[in-house]
């Protein structure tokens, strides 16, 4: 359904993205989607044709630069060789200005894992964004500057996650609501990555478990909450 493309970055640097239209592109809102720690994969390309599909414009840019892993060890190895600060403030941001300026709607961004750190990150760092949903996702408390986030978020969150304590969404929302930011948070009976449909097997990372129940109730509340801020 998609194709690559590369847009600018704020500093000027180009980077690369998967692109996932509707049949109606003009005008339609759009998301911004970030990959889990795996990289832009087959599954995260689904993500972005899945939003396509109901009527937003999904841009995946590709902040590992080509590079994904199936290995846990390996996946680690890249996030952490990942610059957090610039793929919000460059990469992310660059995302979220190309789409205000190729559709001229509402972009909002959203991001599983280690994508959804980032989405937090982002929405501090790219004024260009209109509301943000977090995948079971947080990075350090100390990182997220709250005041700088203006617009609504919504939240997902596994009550078994083993990679992002059930604790630190608590503190999490303690800091967002002392300063004023509108959010709407969920917390499920499940383990990480549970709305990722390919988190089963060898491979994956240990205490990971799918649950299409819970994926289905996290993605219509979240279809909801797009329709009420983007469109």
């Amino acid at each position: 359904m998609g194709n690559t493309l590369t847009f600018q970055r704020p500093d000027g640097q180009t980077a690369s993205a998967y692109l996932a239209e509707p049949a109606q592109a003009t005008g339609a809102p759009a998301i911004v989607v970030i990959q889990e720690w795996w990289g832009v994969n087959a599954q995260i390309r689904g993500v972005a044709d899945r939003l396509a599909q109901a009527g937003y414009v999904a841009l995946v840019p590709d902040l590992y630069r080509g590079q994904s892993t199936v290995e846990a060890e390996e996946a680690h190895h890249l996030m952490s060789a990942l610059d957090f600060g610039d793929a919000a403030s460059q990469d992310i941001r660059g995302a979220a200005q190309y789409l205000k300026q190729r559709h001229g709607g509402k972009v909002g961004i959203t991001g599983f894992c280690m994508g959804g750190a980032l989405t937090l990150l982002s929405l501090g760092a790219a004024p260009e964004l209109d509301a943000g949903v977090v995948w079971y996702g947080c990075p350090p408390l100390d990182y997220i500057d709250a005041s700088q986030i203006k617009v609504p978020v919504l939240g997902h969150w596994a009550t078994q996650d083993e990679f992002f304590p059930i604790a630190t969404v608590d503190a999490l929302e303690a800091k967002l609501r002392e300063a004023g930011v509108s959010f709407e948070f969920h917390r499920y009976l499940a383990h990480h990555a549970f709305a990722n449909e390919t988190a089963v097997g060898p491979g994956r990372i240990a205490a990971t478990q799918y649950d299409p129940v819970w994926a289905q109730q996290a993605w219509d509340r979240t279809f909801t909450f797009l329709a009420h801020c983007l469109r």
